[in-house]
Formats: structure tokens, sequence, C-alpha cells
């Protein structure tokens, strides 16, 4: 908001002016050309309004209209439509103004800062009361202060009397808060609307959005990621993809200096010369064109068209290529790496990738994290590169895999937790699922599963076969909190029985006295006694006694149902483990160890098959109440 000027103003010190009295259109001229004539700043000065008129006219084109003078009472009666905003129609004002030297010393609102300040437009008027303004209230004070916001929008160029039928309001607001206080400082800054014009609408230029072509916005702090250039833009559908403004001619306005405000034409350079096949719809409205996918996947122009496809083939995904490609596991987006030279590449070093389904031919590089509903890889991963897909196939895996159904060609030392789990040769890793099946299992595995893991051929040593109900996540976070809750329900039943046991010492102490009060009560009662208050509340606290025990009495008995349906649910955990079987359909040879992980007891129990021994299947058995070990099985 422009300020056009304050009321307290630096006074020069300089010869005084005589009074001048003149007649203008422009007060701020007058007031220099009176300035320079005495040699004095235009500060030093001040000036009087002795009267206001306002003319009006019509310039057609061709034919200038007359000046007329419009009366005081007709002001705020201009109409919009065949005055203000008829762009022949002029507005002006002539003011007589008394002119002479300012006297600071005696003016009583020497410390009243006020300002004028407008929007852009000028179709706003604000006064603003600066902040550390202070002013003591006089009978005088709404009539001066009046003065003062006309003298300051005459200085600023702004209209009296048009456009400001608000400003009364200002001034008997400002006045009665005067008035109340006697005197006031302000603490900070006011500012309150005096004058409205009419506020053009601006023209709207055409122009065409993409947004399918989502861009970050960048700031000078923000680091760049070059290697997310969005190579695929992916879209879902309903997505708004293109969006054609269409241009739009402004509305005319009126300033409060009078001035009329023209629209200007719109520029017209953005229309679309692109057409679009059935996977987009268009919808026209009045403001703008717009292009919305009809389903899922990615946007692509080809021969001046815009289509939606979901697959793409591409010979690598590198940094040099394509950056990394993330549309989402929901997008329906399936991409095939061509890549198949094992000295390279298929996906390179660092490079992200997310998308529905992919088919990777060749090898998953260094860091590089790849996500989708089912992946393929043809070669081999990094043992830094991570794979996640609920269908997940890879060839040589050296790094980390995460999924439901995994199968994997062979394992070289690399991580696998899934939920069912086929490793074709295993030679070193680490394993987690619910099933795990090892076709040939090497040496140095590390097999871990809640529920089975089989090997049918064993070739190695050095081998570690553990059923654990909590091995997944889920389990483990399931585990900890029925462990929780049970441990919090113990406490709640001990804290019960603490209070029962209270309440029938109480009881028991209290029974013979009470025995006692109920046989007086019933005589008293059959003798057409008055019963003595004294034994009638000693009976009523005796009835709420055995209430409340009642009460705590349910109250038990809840939370040991509560307390047996969770233990329950965590012996749940142990009768899945007596289920679980380790299988080696193979001889054991070297050193190779089984272990099941009880959860009630909590214990670990460990077996370490003999060399040559040709037992095959191995599972817990409960040798006697609470104890348990792992025995070899039968088929």
């Amino acid at each position: 908001m422009a300020l056009f000027g304050t009321q307290k103003e630096t006074v020069a010190k300089t010869s005084r002016v005589r009074t001048t009295v003149v007649r203008t259109k422009n007060v701020v001229s007058e007031l220099q050309k009176v300035a320079k004539s005495y040699e004095v700043s235009v500060e030093s000065l001040d000036f009087n309004i002795l009267e206001v008129q306002t003319f009006t006219r019509m310039n057609e084109e061709n034919k200038e209209g007359e000046w007329e003078l419009l009366p005081a009472d007709e002001l705020y009666q201009l109409d919009e439509e065949s005055a203000l905003l008829n762009p022949f129609f002029q507005i002006k004002q002539m003011y007589e103004v008394e002119i002479f030297s300012k006297n600071v010393e005696e003016d009583p609102y020497r410390d009243f800062k006020l300002a004028i300040g407008a929007n852009a437009s000028k179709c706003k008027i604000y006064l603003s009361i600066m902040a550390n303004s202070h002013v003591k209230y006089n009978r005088h004070f709404e009539q001066e202060f009046e003065i003062m916001v006309q003298k300051k929008k005459l200085r600023a160029g702004i209209l009296l009397n048009v456009f400001d039928e608000m400003m009364q309001d200002v001034i008997s607001q400002v006045t009665a808060y005067v008035r109340v206080q006697q005197e006031v400082t302000y603490n900070k800054n006011e500012t309150i609307l005096i004058a409205q014009g009419y506020e053009p609408t601006p023209t709207v230029d055409d122009a065409l959005v993409l947004h399918y072509d989502k861009k970050q916005d960048i700031d000078e702090k923000t680091k760049i990621d070059y290697a997310q250039r969005g190579f695929i833009k992916d879209v879902q559908k309903g997505e708004v993809l293109i969006e054609y403004i269409k241009p739009k001619k402004g509305k005319a306005g009126r300033d409060c200096r009078g001035k009329f405000l023209a629209p200007t034409e719109p520029h017209v350079k953005n229309e679309p010369k692109f057409s679009v096949d059935d996977t987009i719809k268009v919808l026209e409205t009045e403001i703008s064109i717009q292009y919305i996918a009809n389903e899922n996947g990615y946007i692509a122009f080809e021969n001046n068209t815009y289509r939606l496809k979901t697959d793409v083939e591409i010979k690598e995904i590198s940094f040099k290529t394509t950056g990394s490609i993330i549309t989402g596991i929901d997008s329906d987006v399936s991409i095939n790496v061509a890549e198949k030279d094992v000295l390279k590449e298929a996906i390179g070093t660092g490079m992200v990738v997310e998308v529905t389904e992919i088919d990777i031919d060749g090898n998953v590089g260094q860091n590089a994290k790849v996500t989708a509903l089912k992946a393929n890889v043809g070669g081999q991963t990094h043992k830094t590169a991570t794979i996640t897909a609920d269908n997940l196939d890879i060839n040589v895996h050296k790094g980390s895999a995460f999924g439901k159904n995994i199968h994997i060609t062979r394992l070289e030392h690399g991580s696998v937790d899934g939920e069912f789990v086929n490793i074709g040769q295993a030679l070193g890793g680490k394993i987690k699922a619910k099933e795990i099946n090892l076709e040939v299992c090497a040496s140095h595995v590390e097999a871990t599963a809640s529920k089975y893991i089989e090997i049918q051929k064993l070739l190695g040593s050095e081998n570690t076969f553990t059923i654990d109900p909590a091995v997944q996540e889920d389990q483990q976070v399931s585990l900890l909190e029925l462990d929780k809750k049970i441990g919090e329900q113990k406490q709640l039943l001990k804290r019960t029985l603490k209070e029962l046991d209270t309440q029938t010492k109480l009881i028991k102490e209290s029974t013979t006295a009470f025995n006692d009060v109920k046989k007086r009560l019933i005589n008293y009662k059959k003798k057409g006694i008055k019963m003595p208050a004294s034994f009638v509340a000693q009976y009523k606290k005796f009835q709420d006694m055995q209430t409340a025990y009642k009460e705590l009495e349910y109250t038990k008995k809840t939370q040991e149902n509560e307390l047996l349906q969770l233990q329950t649910q965590r012996d749940s955990f142990q009768d899945h483990i007596t289920q679980a079987r380790i299988i080696n359909r193979d001889r054991w040879i070297g050193f190779n160890e089984i272990h099941f992980h009880l959860v009630s007891p909590k214990l670990e129990l460990v077996y370490k098959p003999q060399e040559g021994s040709s037992e095959k299947i191995f599972g817990v058995v409960e040798v006697a109440e609470g104890e348990y070990e792992i025995q070899a099985l039968k088929e």
C-alpha cells in the first residue's frame, strides 16, 4: 500500500507566507508555486479548504461535451453503468483553498500522525494512524479530524466526497474512541478503508498449462536432485493433464482520482494445436478446456497427439539416460529394461524405480532401489541394491529383497524377507519368511521361518535353520503388543484383588454388628416404633459395602476373562511353533544347527544333527508339562 504523507512534518526556519487564496484543480501544484515564490519548503505550508466543486461531462467520440457543475447532494447518486463505468464519462473537481504558513508549536495535533495510502489500482483508499501517534480530545476534535483527513486526500490527489460514503462512519468511530479515552497513544499502526472506487477485473490472456509436467518449486536453498528428471510423466485416472485457459477481456473500473480504467485486449497465442486419443477426455467450460485422463498410465506425445500408455521399453535406466523413474505401484505402468550385457547395468547406480511391473533383463547396480507389485531380474543384483515386490523373481541375488512370493535362482550372500520364499541354490545369505524352500543349500545360510523350512539337497555346513513365530515384523509387533496388554491386565487384576480383599475384611468385621442392628430394626418395625436414624444409617452403610463387594467380584471375573483371552492369543503363537517343521530331504553333512524359539516359556531350543544322519523331519515336542525339546519326527 502506497503512503502519500504524514501529519507531522518538519518545518524549515523561513519567513512566513502571506495568506493566499487560489482556485485550482491541483492543490499540490499550487503549494509548490507558493513555496517557490517565497523560497520556503512545501512542508512549511498548510491550507484551508474553502470550497469544493465537482464537474462532469460526456466526452464521446468526435464530440466534446460541456462541463456541468454537479450539486453536492448528487455526488453519491452517480449511476454505475451510465456514468462511472462509461468510458466517455469524465469527472473533475475544482478547489478554492487558502494557503498559509504552518504554526507547528500551536498545532494541538502535531503528534497525531496520519497518512493516506492506496492499493495499486488506486481504487481503495486507506487512512493510516501511525504507531506512536498521540492525541488529546477536545470538543472540536470530530470536525478538525475530518478536515485533516480531507486535506490529506487532496495532497494525494483523491477526489473529495466521491466514493467515500463510509468516511463519516470512520470519523465517528475514531472520535468516539478518543472521546472515551480522552488521551490516546496508538501502540501500532491502524489502517482503515475510507474510499472505494470500482476495481477493474483484469484481462485474462490465454495460456496452456501442462499439469502433467510436474515440477518442484526450487529456490536458492533447495538441493536439486538431477537424478529425478521425470523421464515418464505418470498420471492417475481423473487427473487433469492439460488445461487451456481461454482469453477473456476484463471489466472496466474507475479509481478514486476519477480516472477511467479501461481493460486491455487479451493476448491469444497458446491455442491448442494438438489432438488426443480416447484415453484422454476433453471437458470444455466457459473459462477453460481441460484434458483429463481416462485411465492410469503415463502420458506420451507422438505425431502431434497426446495419449496415455502403460508399457515402456527402454535400453537402461541410468543417470545419463532417464534418471530415476517413479510412477507409483498403482500407476499401471509396466517397464521392460532390455540391457542384457553382463558387464553393464540395466538399472544404474543410485537409480530409484517405482512402477506397477518391471522386467529387468540385466543387472541392478549399486545402491539402486526398485519397487513394484511384480518384478523380474534376469541378471544379478549388487550387494547394496534393494528390490521390493509382492511377486519377485531374481536370477542371481546379492542385495536385499522384500516381498510376498519370492523366487531366487541363486542366492549369493544376499538377504531375503518375504512370506513364501523359494531358493534354487543358496550360497550363503539370510532368509526370513513364513515358509522357506531351499532346493540346494550350500554353506553359511541363515534361514528363519515361522512355519516351515524344507531343504531338498544339502551340500554344505555352517548353516542355521530356525523356527521363530515372531520372525516377521508384523508378528513381532503383535507379540510385543500382547505382552504389553497382558502385563497391564495383570496389574489391573492385582489392584482389583487387593480392593476385594480389603472389602471382604470390612464386611467380615462388620457382620456381627450388622446382624444386631438388623434384629433391632425388625423389632422396632413389629412394635410400630420409629427406628433410630443412627441404626438406619448403619444398616444402609453395610448394604453399600455388600453392593461394592458384588461390583468388585464382577470386575474381577471380567478382568480374569480378558486376561485369559489375551493369554490364549499369546499361546496361539506357541501352538504354531509346535506345528512348525524343519525338513531336510538329504543326509546331514558338516556342522549345522536347528533352532526353535518358544514363546511361553520364552526359550530357545537348539539341536545339532549328527553328520551322516538321515533324520529328515524336526519339530518341538512337549516331553513333560512345560518342558519341550526338539525331536526327529516320522513322516
